[in-house]
């Protein structure tokens, strides 16, 4: 059995094939998060995956926003599935249960917590040796504490308590279980690029919760933690093994990241059942990479999807996309003329309606109904546009003849039709030098509008250059020499909208020559 959880930022990652994208993984149970889509966009192509079954949970006050997804192939299909944490947004058939002493918590506040839709649940059998027993997966897209927003930091807080409150009572339940996601913490120190504050990195709350939430494999099973971070059993020692990068500074390309996605499984079932997991940064396409695990025991597969599935959604369940829904049986009319003949084209009708309007002759009619039908409707429809130019553009800039020249120029016909019967010699002259003439007119016009348009192109460029002269050049950041790259600040303050210059280069340690430089300049006024 194999399980992958990835933060695809986004469900359009999968842009290439959804069902490619799921089966490169090659895992029974997938799990992503950070989908933002709400079930208004969710579309039957995402939802609806050929081999695997999905569940979804969607953010209810914002779109575009968070959003967990779990897809199980065919032969992991489980048993129950339900959405949230608290239990508040479950369908009693088919729920998970085991909720645990929500006491602690008020009513809005646990309905606050399954608002954003970060936890989707799905309990699968697993048989271990001769034995068969419950496995829960809890997909959980933990919220991250934004410094500008003190209430989030106790948001966070609270989801955490939560789910270890739902976590342990699944495990009082029988039930083994796996927490996988994006937890938005990184545990130790060597889970983090360079951390900020290395007196007081202990200190943090969502540290603190995971040293009492989490063991090791060195600790007895009377530690507190009841859960252990699989990565780390079987990679205790890794450095650089980051699963989350910032793609605002190309920190992926000098691995500057943290680690924040876990595996996290009961301490029996990590023992006993998993041998091996790891990340997958080779995996592009978001800002973080996949983590996989791998168990010894085989899944067994239900007959049919809990109610929770996106199949049975009223918009993919097929019933109501039949056309047959919507339209009425009527029974048809019995009529003495129903055997005749169609009408013909509303283009006849319109033609007979016109001859008795009109009051035409009988020769007029005869020759109206005799008319091609081609023809007739090609008189009615507008004939379009012809592609090709009726004339030339120097045809503009000729001298046009005016009422009072038209009786000379009928005189001058017939005074060359009068010459051509006594002198066809004389009449040549006069004709071929009246061409030549016009010749030599079109000839200078055309050299003179090829002349000016040439003048009009070569000025043009300098012309804008002088009135757009476009930013100046960036400034050379003093450790590489290299033109720096313009930044804007958007955090809230008294530095809001002003731009700055930094090194282009991706950011990086300190100890790593490769990585940005730290060269930093405001940009002047009036120099943007």
């Amino acid at each position: 059995m194999r399980l992958v959880t990835w933060n695809i930022n986004g469900i359009r990652t999968f842009g290439g094939g959804i069902k490619k994208a799921l089966d490169s993984l090659g895992a029974d149970i997938i799990c992503v998060q950070e989908t933002k889509v709400t079930r208004d966009l969710l579309t039957e192509r995402t939802a609806i995956v050929d081999g695997y079954t999905s569940y979804f949970s969607f953010s209810r006050g914002r779109s575009g926003y968070s959003g967990v997804a779990t897809y199980c192939k065919n032969t992991a299909t489980p048993f129950a599935a339900e959405e949230g944490l608290t239990g508040l947004l479950s369908n009693q058939n088919g729920a998970v249960e085991c909720y645990g002493d929500q006491s602690h918590f008020t009513n809005e506040e646990l309905q606050l917590l399954d608002n954003e839709g970060r936890a989707v649940i799905t309990q699968h059998r697993i048989k271990c040796g001769d034995q068969t027993r419950a496995l829960t997966v809890i997909n959980v897209y933990c919220p991250r504490a934004d410094p500008d927003k003190p209430e989030r930091k106790q948001f966070k807080l609270n989801f955490y308590k939560l789910l270890q409150l739902r976590a342990e009572a699944l495990l009082r339940g029988g039930s083994s279980v796996i927490i996988l996601g994006d937890v938005n913490t990184s545990h130790r120190q060597i889970d983090h690029c360079d951390p900020s504050d290395a007196d007081n990195f202990e200190d943090n709350p969502g540290r603190r919760w995971l040293d009492s939430f989490l063991t090791s494999r060195e600790e007895s099973d009377e530690a507190p933690g009841k859960f252990i971070d699989t990565f780390r059993l079987f990679h205790p020692t890794r450095t650089g093994a980051f699963t989350c990068w910032s793609t605002l500074t190309g920190a992926r390309q000098t691995n500057y990241g943290t680690r924040i996605d876990y595996i996290l499984a009961d301490r029996r079932l990590a023992k006993q059942e998993f041998v091996a997991a790891d990340i997958m940064p080779e995996v592009e396409g978001s800002d973080h990479c996949p983590v996989w695990g791998e168990l010894s025991g085989a899944l067994l597969s239900s007959s049919k999807p809990p109610p929770l599935a996106t199949c049975y959604l009223p918009e993919f369940a097929g019933k109501q996309q039949k056309l047959s829904r919507f339209l009425v049986r009527v029974e048809p009319r019995s009529s003495p003329k129903q055997e005749e003949a169609l009408p013909g084209s509303q283009d006849e009708e319109e033609q007979r309606e016109n001859l008795k309007a009109c009051g035409a002759g009988t020769e007029g009619r005869k020759r109206l109904l005799q008319a091609d039908p081609a023809q007739s409707k090609a008189k009615k429809t507008k004939t379009p546009a012809s592609s090709k130019p009726k004339g030339s553009l120097l045809s503009f800039f000729k001298p046009k003849l005016t009422n009072a020249a038209l009786p000379n120029r009928d005189a001058s016909i017939v005074t060359s039709s009068s010459v051509a019967e006594g002198d066809s010699s004389g009449a040549e002259t006069d004709v071929s030098s009246k061409r030549a003439e016009d010749s030599s007119e079109e000839s200078k016009l055309k050299t003179e509008a090829t002349g000016h348009s040439l003048a009009k192109k070569g000025a043009s460029p300098d012309f804008w250059k002088s009135v757009l002269r476009g930013p100046p050049p960036p400034p050379c950041c003093k450790v590489h020499g290299e033109p720096c790259v313009l930044r804007t600040v958007k955090k809230e303050g008294p530095n809001l909208g002003k731009q700055f210059f930094v090194c282009a280069r991706p950011q990086g340690h300190s100890s790593n020559p490769e990585a940005r430089c730290n060269y930093f300049a405001w940009v002047e006024k009036g120099r943007s």
